[in-house]
């Protein structure tokens, strides 16, 4: 069974039976259920929802099923094509729509795709609407338009050129600075949108390029999600090429990894502590990222005399958090850059072009930048249980026997201690505990999460 339904979407794997994965009966379903909740959020007006997709294969088939569904509702639609996540969050308020759907399944493998979907301020809905949408799938209670009363499309070619076009007017991007510096740069988009994007920002800022994996034919060459384990064949190019660094992207460009000049990962955790220095230094002010996130970013930020908080995981939740505190920065340790001053959305875009403006002032290599930072190391591990084990009675004994430490339950059970850290997070769907831990050199991060899993086996008894 490949077909997950949650409150910021639906995602699962292309074939196969209604139900149990994404086939086009699930696909309108869906799509009507977000046009049902758009109709009943806006009644009796006139409805613009702005679709656009990344490369993978099924991507033309999905949206052509959606955009006909919205239509059939009496709704309009703005098809945006080949896109990324920010560029369709970017759309929807220059076009001022009433939502958005991004056809994606982000890092997932080329046989997945997914229905994101956005409110009228370009961001994921929160968990209050999604579950709304939940329930009008589930009823079926839809109702359509009248012949003439169907909707139209519009179709915007252009609208990732127009997205770069906004990063640029960012106040603290600075292209004359980033083409000064002549930066060469390899650019590995896994055949994704992130294929025409990157280097065409790139060419903007008069960095000469070289492509790697970037057709966006949906023929993802390696595993997509940005992880070193997948990154081989950049690394090695860098050094090849004699580049001043690698850039990396997932499918839908919301998660952004650098490569130093030597082949090596910059770490994904760092990208958004590199662009919250740059950001932190010329406008002060609080940041965000998540309970999972590096403590990098906290030290990094009071280093700086500014504030910062952790959030739930989930970038809804990071979002929601930078809005409370008035945060100018924030973001998740997957690489994913949120930056207030352009939108409240993850965006590779804006990372790229803070990242090479900060590099560009600095006048040194990314290896000798990643060295100014808190060094960190992390783990990521699971632990799984016998079926019908009490999950949540497990986190409350461990939170019981750490009692003496800073703790948080905003997001399963976090564990603070002095000089390192463990997230205890279950999962919604299977017996697991996921457990991340973060220390001062890898062998401790390990050693602290399988001491975590020692315990609760302990526990379990």
């Amino acid at each position: 069974m490949s077909l997950i339904k949650s409150i910021s979407g639906i995602r699962g794997t292309i074939g196969g039976k209604p139900g149990d994965n994404l086939t086009p009966l699930d696909t309108v379903k869906f799509a009507a259920a977000y046009g049902t909740w758009l109709k009943n959020e806006y009644p009796g007006k006139e409805l613009n929802v702005v679709i656009g997709r990344d490369a993978r294969i099924s991507g033309a088939m999905v949206q052509n099923l959606v955009m006909n569904t919205l239509l059939g509702m009496g709704i309009n639609v703005t098809d945006v094509g080949l896109s990324t996540t920010p560029t369709v969050e970017v759309a929807v308020t220059l076009e001022k729509a009433n939502g958005g759907i991004i056809l994606t399944a982000s890092h997932n493998p080329k046989q997945w795709n997914a229905l994101k979907l956005l409110n009228e301020k370009g961001e994921f809905l929160n968990g209050a609407d999604g579950e709304k949408i939940l329930k009008y799938a589930e009823s079926e209670s839809f109702e359509f338009a009248e012949v003439d009363a169907l909707g139209t499309i519009t179709v915007i070619e252009d609208y990732m050129d127009r997205h770069i076009e906004e990063v640029l007017k960012l106040p603290l991007v600075d292209a004359e600075k980033v083409k000064a510096a002549k930066f060469k740069v390899v650019v590995d988009a896994v055949n994704s949108t992130g294929g025409i994007a990157i280097p065409a920002l790139l060419n903007k800022l008069g960095v000469e390029t070289v492509e790697l994996y970037c057709e966006p034919n949906g023929h993802f060459p390696h595993n997509p999600e940005p992880l070193k384990e997948h990154l081989g064949d950049i690394m090695k190019l860098v050094v090849t090429e004699k580049a001043n660094l690698g850039i990396v992207v997932d499918p839908d460009v919301d998660r952004l990894a650098i490569i130093d000049e030597n082949g090596e990962m910059f770490g994904e955790e760092y990208t958004l502590v590199a662009c919250a220095d740059y950001v932190l230094g010329k406008t002060p002010g609080a940041t965000v990222s998540n309970l999972s996130s590096s403590r990098a970013l906290r030290d990094l930020t009071r280093q700086h005399g500014q504030q910062y908080k952790a959030s739930a995981v989930g970038e809804v939740n990071v979002v929601q958090l930078m809005k409370d505190t008035n945060a100018i920065i924030g973001g998740e340790g997957n690489g994913g850059i949120i930056y207030p001053e352009s939108h409240y959305g993850r965006d590779s875009l804006v990372g790229v072009a803070l990242f090479l403006t900060h590099l560009a002032e600095k006048n040194i290599e990314v290896s000798a930048l990643r060295k100014e930072y808190p060094i960190y190391f992390m783990s990521k591990n699971k632990i799984e249980l016998t079926p019908g084990l009490d999950v949540d009675g497990i986190l409350e004994q461990v939170q019981k026997n750490h009692s003496a430490e800073e703790i948080s339950t905003i997001d399963g059970v976090k564990i603070d201690f002095e000089e390192n850290w463990v997230h205890l997070r279950k999962s919604n769907t299977e017996p697991i505990i996921r457990i991340y831990t973060e220390a001062k050199s890898q062998q401790e991060a390990d050693d602290l999460a399988q001491n975590m899993i020692a315990e609760i086996k302990e526990i379990v008894g």
